[in-house]
């Protein structure tokens, strides 16, 4: 039972964590400017990172918690 919390928790923090610096990397990306050259490109490469942890968890908690 406190398992199965607390992977939808850790879950949902990695989805969340996704969204932010998916919105973060659009938002500095439309700004443009020097921060658009600096930060951009990195946060994207971030997002792509946490996609990937993120995706391997959910697999890995679906194969080991199926219930």
């Amino acid at each position: 039972m406190l398992t199965g919390i607390f992977v939808k928790i850790l879950s949902i923090i990695f989805l969340i964590a996704v969204g932010i610096v998916l919105i973060l990397g659009i938002g500095t990306l439309f700004k443009g400017g020097e921060a658009s050259k600096k930060y951009s490109n990195k946060l994207m490469q971030l997002r792509v990172l946490l996609q990937f942890v993120a995706i391997v968890l959910l697999i890995l908690f679906a194969y080991f918690f199926k219930n």
